[in-house]
């Protein structure tokens, strides 16, 4: 099967991890320990069915509940991913459901309330979603950690055995690829407490958002206004004769 590098982007490019809660371990101390390294599956079958082949490849020791992590994504997207794919995925994953948190950042993903309404108006309500830290968080340690010895993330989390995490490929500007990892890291933080933990954002930065969304709505209105200005330009200037005081037409 052949598949164009547009329609694999389109199709979102989708990463997909598991890992169970009770055991995990960093890829340093894997690596130190001489254990054997992870195998890595890659389809170019962008569909359900392929999406499952390569999950039965993955999900050994998946017992319990299991929470599928994934971005929600700002209303009506774009940049999510292929819902008929995770509903498929969901369905055939006993035990689970979507979990996700909240923002650090102002927006329709900071509040409870207005995330949901997102999860709805982006169609992910097809199964229940655990907004993992609607009811707070909790600390948990950071073993061997270098910049953390405890992380908060959403109490809700631990609630769960297993996740799979579903990543559609991001490249942020100034901050890099945006995978799987970071989908587990920022992704399970709570809003409020770990997410500011993780970006090392001071107090009077909480509301830099708002600040950010007011000042470019400033410069659009000065860049319109600089259009309005520049097209007034470009019109056509019919010159007309100035009379001068005292004069007369010809012919007087």
């Amino acid at each position: 099967m052949k598949i164009s590098r547009r329609s694999f982007l389109k199709g979102s490019a989708l990463a997909l991890g598991a890992v169970a809660l009770g055991d995990f371990k960093s890829a340093g101390s894997a690596v130190a320990a001489g254990e054997k390294k992870s195998q890595v599956f890659f389809t170019k079958d962008i569909s359900v069915n392929g999406l499952l082949r390569i999950y039965s490849q993955i999900n050994q020791g998946m017992t319990g509940k299991i929470g599928i992590k994934l971005h929600t994504g700002e209303p009506h997207g774009p940049n999510i991913l292929l819902r008929e794919m995770v509903k498929g995925l969901q369905q055939h994953v006993p035990n689970s459901n979507l979990v996700e948190t909240n923002t650090l950042y102002i927006g329709k993903r900071y509040t409870t309330a207005d995330h949901r309404e997102t999860i709805r108006i982006n169609d992910w309500d097809f199964c229940p979603v655990d907004i993992m830290d609607e009811d707070g968080a909790v600390m948990i340690p950071v073993k061997g950690g270098k910049h953390f010895k405890g992380m908060s993330v959403g109490k809700h989390m631990l609630d769960y055995d297993s996740m799979v995490v579903l990543t559609h490929f991001k490249g942020h500007a100034s901050g890099g690829f945006g995978g799987s990892l970071k989908n587990i890291a920022i992704g399970c933080a709570d809003g409020p407490i770990g997410k500011k933990m993780i970006h090392g954002a001071p107090m009077h930065l909480l509301y830099s958002n708002r600040l950010w969304v007011n000042n470019f709505r400033g410069i659009q209105q000065e860049s319109e206004h600089q259009r309005r200005c520049l097209w007034e330009t470009r019109k056509p200037v019919t010159q007309r004769p100035v009379k001068q005081k005292g004069s007369r037409g010809a012919g007087s």
